[in-house]
C-alpha cells in the first residue's frame, strides 16, 4: 500500500496547449508516485507566445514563471506547467525547464526532449520519461532543493538529453533526506521520495 500525500501538499500540472496534454497527466503520476504528494491536472492554457523573444526565436522561461505565479493558486500549493516551445534563460542557449527555488510555479518544456538520438527519434515513452524527470527536478528547487553533486540524482544538473536519459529516476539519499524533512514526501519501500 502506498502511503498518501504529505502534509496535504498538492501540485497542479498545467498542459500549455493541446500537444502537451498527455505529458501532463504522465508527470501527475509521477508527482504522485515518486513523491507521493497528490497531483492534478489542471485546465490547460494556450500556449505562451507573449513570452516569445524576437531575436532568439525561443521563449523566456523566466516570462512564464512570472505569469503562472500571478495567478490564482486553484487550489494548488505548487504548479508545474507542461509546453511544447523552447524555452531559454539569459545564460543558457536553452532549457528544459525552469523553477524558481522555493517559489510556486514551475516549466517544463517538451521542445528538445525530443531530439533525435543517432539519427532517430526516439520512442514517445522516452520523451514522456524525460519530461518527468525534468519536472521532478523542477518540483525539487520548487520545495527548496539545489543542484546536487551527485550524478545519479534527479537534481544533479545536466543539460542535454544523453545526461538527462543517464539520470535515474530518482533522488540521492541526501536530497530525500532533504524533502522528507521538510514534509515534501515521504519514503517508499524503494527508497524514493
Amino acid at each position: 500500500m502506498r502511503p498518501g500525500p504529505a502534509r496535504g501538499i498538492r501540485v497542479g500540472v498545467i498542459p500549455m496547449g493541446e500537444e502537451t496534454r498527455l505529458a501532463a497527466k504522465v508527470i501527475a503520476a509521477h508527482v504522485e508516485g515518486f513523491m507521493h504528494l497528490e497531483a492534478m491536472v489542471l485546465d490547460p492554457l494556450p500556449r505562451p507566445d507573449f513570452a516569445l523573444d524576437p531575436q532568439r526565436l525561443q521563449y523566456d522561461a523566466g516570462c512564464v514563471i512570472e505569469d503562472l505565479e500571478s495567478r490564482p493558486p486553484n487550489r494548488c500549493d505548487k504548479v508545474v506547467a507542461v509546453t511544447a516551445v523552447d524555452l531559454f534563460v539569459p545564460v543558457f542557449s536553452h532549457v528544459f525547464g525552469e523553477a524558481r527555488l522555493g517559489g510556486r510555479a514551475a516549466l517544463v518544456s517538451l521542445h528538445r526532449l525530443g531530439e533525435a538520438e543517432e539519427g532517430r527519434r526516439p520512442p514517445p515513452a522516452r520523451v514522456l520519461e524525460r519530461a518527468a524527470k525534468v519536472a521532478l527536478h523542477e518540483l525539487g528547487h520548487l520545495f527548496s532543493l539545489t543542484h546536487c553533486s551527485d550524478p545519479g540524482c534527479l537534481m544533479h544538473f545536466t543539460g542535454d538529453v544523453a545526461g538527462l536519459d543517464a539520470t535515474a529516476l530518482l533522488f540521492c539519499r541526501y536530497c530525500r533526506e532533504f524533502l522528507a524533512a521538510d514534509g515534501c514526501g515521504q519514503r517508499s519501500e524503494a527508497g524514493l521520495v
